[in-house]
């Protein structure tokens, strides 16, 4: 079984809740908001479990860990788009309207996505070094990509091989950072703006080793950070020690959370939610 597939480890969760600048280019149609403002609102964040099914409420955002890097976004206009899509994001009858995908590991994309989903939007080009750019609404949801480069074969560099994904909706800016293999240069940084929640992989050397990680949601100083892509407890809880001065540690058993721009927290946050795959219930 390889390490990607052996995410099933969750359940030592439990036992960590006792731990406690370049323009961007200019694009078509809607500007990004995130790039342009700088602060966000303080607040408290609202979490509570909901099923993918129920309706978001108005000017809100529901997010839920799928598994692995994926998480379901969805807004309150009905729009939805799963992050680093695998493939297989559950049993229930559910058709995204958005996918992005990364190729630095099978698990985080699929060659063959289901022909229905309206819009599947690979991190990287077929033109071996050359970014993919983009920059798509769908109804309340704007989701454009920052590229970045990842590790190839044997110390080998694959440029602008993935993507950093930034979902903005409900005036919130969404950031995954997926595969990420090196800390964003500034004129990454100052393409990616504002993120007030951002998905970050915490596996501590499959993408980055921690302390880099750590280095870099500091330097995005997200109202909230979802930790992703570990494998055990263990790299999991380095993260949460490494950050645990700066950010309160808030984790939850729920797969959901669901916050608008006026209750984010006001003190930075790291929200840990359980990875679960959709279902309908029985």
């Amino acid at each position: 079984m390889s390490r990607c597939s052996a995410f099933a480890a969750f359940t030592t969760l439990p036992a960590l809740a006792a731990l406690f600048l370049p323009d961007p280019a200019p694009a078509q149609g809607r500007v990004s908001h995130c790039i342009a403002i700088a602060d966000a609102a303080p607040g408290i964040t609202h979490l509570h479990k909901a099923s993918f099914r129920d309706p978001v409420p108005d000017f809100s955002v529901r997010i839920q860990y799928l598994t692995h890097s994926a998480y379901l976004i969805q807004s309150a206009g009905g729009v939805s788009a799963v992050t680093d899509f695998p493939g297989f994001i559950g049993t229930a009858d559910f058709i995204p309207d958005v996918v992005t995908m990364n190729h630095a590991h099978s698990s985080h994309f699929t060659a063959h996505p289901d022909p229905l989903i309206p819009h599947v939007l690979p991190g990287w080009s077929e033109d071996f070094g050359i970014a993919v750019d983009h920059h798509v609404e769908v109804g309340d949801m704007l989701v454009r990509n920052v590229s970045t480069d990842i590790r190839s074969g044997q110390d080998g560099i694959e440029e602008d091989g993935n993507s950093i994904f930034i979902f903005e909706v409900e005036g919130l800016c969404i950031g995954h950072l997926g595969h990420l293999h090196h800390e964003p240069n500034e004129a990454q940084y100052a393409a990616i703006g504002r993120l007030d929640v951002v998905m970050v992989p915490v596996d501590g050397g499959m993408t980055l080793n921690t302390e880099t990680m750590v280095r870099v949601v500091e330097r995005m100083k997200s109202s909230v950070v979802l930790p992703m892509h570990w494998f055990s407890g263990t790299s999991l809880t380095w993260f949460l020690n490494e950050v645990s001065g700066t950010f309160d540690i808030d984790v939850r058993e729920e797969s959901a959370m669901t916050l608008s721009l006026r209750d984010l927290p006001r003190r930075p946050t790291i929200v840990v939610l359980r990875p679960e795959t959709l279902r309908d219930p029985d």
